[in-house]
């Protein structure tokens, strides 16, 4: 039996290190009590900090939520629960998931288990963090532009986001409803496929969630031989490190020599270049209608005051950070009924051209595959601001698969200067087994458990 006293002094012990935690779980030994004989054996878990969990905080790394304790779980913690997971803690994030960088938490920054002068990437920082430094096995994040893929590549592990509606989100804090998904992280990719097995299905408490019957996923095994891999051409152009290409140009090379056909695919730059700007528009055009009650009236820690406008002004100043700020005026600016036409309806529309171009794309190949990073994680002092059009094609492209609700998954495939970086696969709708497979096969060649034996300072610990 897995000693669960041990491995909360090491999660509890790791917080100077990686401040990767909110809350932790205080009833972890009746949890593993109640998941003997259960199908995940008492799997230790964390849950990002944006997940509903009943008589626990949730407060999704945001100041004006310090105070909020659902009287709910969500559906997938009634799933995880119920197939014999042990949840051990709530983990930190970008504040109400807006950001990539695992900075804005109200609790502070999370560390890259790598180095800690480096971010962990976000929004879904604390899970990423805690599984790249083999913590836990597993975690559940959410993915709304990249927020599982990019912080899986950052940290060394693998992050997976099914197709949209695979997964119930229902108690999931909501960042923007067309885009988000829950997500998995994990160590390999059969872990990733033992959590969609319980998680999949349809929740009539969440009308987006699928109709389509779950896949059986006990058998990942792929024969690479005759296989279709597709390169988009614009993305992989625009990437600019080159040690990162010659890794990733080294690796397909692997890939023929496996039977694999490497072909090219082209998708128009033009669409590619407002990638990034449709995303900031559509995502914070829904987050500003998501969160309008967090305002000290109905939730939220409230700051008092003589009348409620003057409650809900102070509240929500004191209690969102700047950049939430910032993402809420343009969002309120979007929905407008004076600019919705032509920014936020224009943004759909964009929306549309983009994913219609990417589907026949991939309606040429098996899959995709991307470097899922332009880089190795930065360093927190040396973020930049701006962006060129070629880095906002290259550090972006991971929100095709939210445009469109596609399967995706990063996995690792080598390090640069000791720091790891990944790769990621995508399919079309309800191809996640397809995806899940190509990637157990692509992992099986990479072999990073053995990389990352003599670089990985949390394995050496």
């Amino acid at each position: 039996m897995m000693n669960y006293d041990e491995i909360m002094k090491r999660l509890r012990d790791s917080q100077h290190d990686l401040n990767a935690v909110v809350t932790f779980y205080e009833d972890v030994v009746l949890q593993a009590e109640q998941a003997k004989n259960k199908v995940l054996k008492g799997m230790p878990i964390v849950l990002k900090d944006n997940v509903s969990t009943k008589g626990v905080k949730t407060t999704a790394s945001c100041k004006l939520l310090n105070n909020y304790v659902p009287v709910f779980n969500a559906t997938i913690v009634d799933k995880l629960q119920e197939s014999g997971a042990v949840i051990l803690a709530k983990t930190a994030m970008d504040e109400l998931a807006m950001g990539g960088t695992g900075l804005t938490a109200y609790t502070g920054p999370t560390k890259n288990p790598y180095d800690a002068t480096r971010i962990s990437g976000g929004s879904s920082s604390g899970s990423a963090a805690l599984v790249g430094a083999h913590l836990v096995d597993v975690a559940i994040g959410s993915d709304t532009g990249d927020s599982v893929r990019k912080p899986a590549s950052y940290c060394g592990v693998v992050g997976f986001k099914p197709t949209y509606g695979r997964i119930s989100r229902y108690g999931v804090v909501a960042y923007a409803s067309s885009l988000d998904h829950v997500g998995i992280f994990s160590n390999t990719v059969a872990q990733s496929a033992e959590l969609l097995s319980v998680l999949q299905g349809r929740d009539d408490k969440d009308l987006t969630s699928l109709m389509s019957p779950v896949e059986d996923l006990s058998d990942l095994s792929l024969d690479l031989k005759g296989k279709t891999i597709g390169i988009i051409k614009e993305i992989q152009e625009a990437k600019s490190d080159n040690a990162l290409k010659l890794q990733f140009n080294d690796f397909l090379k692997q890939l023929e020599a496996q039977g694999a056909m490497i072909k090219e695919v082209s998708l128009d730059r033009q669409l590619l270049e407002q990638m990034y700007a449709v995303y900031y528009i559509v995502a914070n055009c829904e987050a500003t209608a998501n969160h309008a009650s967090l305002d000290g009236i109905r939730f939220g820690e409230r700051v008092n005051a003589d009348s409620y406008q003057e409650i809900m002004t102070k509240t929500r100043t004191q209690g969102f950070g700047e950049l939430l700020k910032r993402r809420f005026v343009i969002g309120a600016y979007g929905l407008d009924d004076v600019h919705q036409e032509e920014v936020f309806q224009k943004a759909q529309k964009i929306r549309r051209l983009i994913v219609e171009a990417y589907d026949k794309a991939l309606s040429e190949v098996d899959i995709v595959l991307t470097l899922a990073s332009d880089t190795v994680a930065p360093k927190a002092t040396e973020l930049k601001n701006h962006q060129s059009l070629d880095e906002m094609i290259s550090e972006n492209h991971l929100v095709l698969d939210n445009f469109a609700g596609y399967p995706s998954i990063t996995i690792p495939l080598g390090f640069d200067e000791g720091l790891p970086f990944g790769i990621n696969l995508a399919a079309r709708k309800l191809e996640d087994k397809k995806v899940l497979a190509f990637a157990s096969a692509f992992e099986k060649l990479i072999a990073f458990s053995e990389l990352e034996k003599g670089v990985n300072p949390w394995i050496m610990k």
